[in-house]
């Protein structure tokens, strides 16, 4: 009997530890490990500001005929004017927009001729220029007028800079909220980044030439967004 209890012993003892290992290891139990620290995820924002420094502009011609192929034919003569002045005052990636040929009707719905209509941009990459361009452009034969898009020829770089200022941002949150918690604020964990786009502000910024049609650049904003998470002890 005494033999007996003893093996039960021996046996007992291996069977104690394991339950106590597997004890440490389930979340939750009276000796389970700590856990681990929570974090704390902010969004952070910037804009940089810049002025625009070139304009994108959209010229048409249209031309009555007729005929289809009257109207086509004045339309070329036309446009192929507008184009050449474009050029000549610094149009730069001139290309055609769009080409469209109609009929014109009277009230009885008979045909009374046709109607052609050219369109193309071009890109000035200097803002105050741009009025001159319009004058030109309408000087030479164009009857329609499309924009100016305004742009900046470093967006790239400035959606860099907003994006840096953005991170800054976010920290300064996370420490506030750290702060508030009786939390220490750790490394990032996550980050990841939002969209961002120019954005025009019509404020006016640069005088043009008295004698070409005005054209304000104002300034634009460029806008980032990152959401960060860090952790905390």
């Amino acid at each position: 009997m005494h033999g007996m209890n003893k093996r039960i012993l021996l046996i007992a003892a291996p069977l104690v530890l394991a339950a106590a290992i597997a004890a440490a290891t389930v979340p939750g139990s009276a000796i389970s490990a700590a856990a681990e620290p929570g974090g704390i995820t902010v969004v952070g924002s910037a804009s940089v500001a810049s002025t625009p420094d070139r304009a994108e502009l959209s010229f048409g011609v249209e031309s009555q005929g007729a005929t289809a192929k009257a109207a086509l034919a004045a339309n070329a003569v036309e446009m192929r004017k507008v184009i050449a002045a474009v050029k000549a005052t610094g149009g730069t990636n001139v290309r055609t927009q769009s080409v469209s040929l109609s009929p014109r009707y009277n009230e009885k719905s008979e045909v009374l001729g046709f109607g052609a209509i050219n369109t193309v941009s071009a890109l000035i990459k200097d803002v105050s220029k741009a009025g001159a361009l319009i004058d030109a452009a309408v000087a030479a034969g164009a009857n329609q007028v499309y924009g100016p898009s305004l742009s900046s020829g470093d967006q790239t770089e400035q959606y860099r800079q907003a994006l840096k200022t953005a991170v800054a941002n976010a920290r300064l949150s996370a420490q506030v909220l750290a702060a508030a918690a009786n939390l220490s604020l750790g490394r990032v964990t996550a980050i990841v980044e939002g969209g961002g786009t120019p954005s025009p502000l019509y404020a006016a910024d640069k005088a043009q030439n008295a004698s070409s049609t005005p054209i304000e650049p104002g300034t634009q904003q460029t806008t980032a967004t990152v959401t960060v998470t860090y952790s905390v002890s």
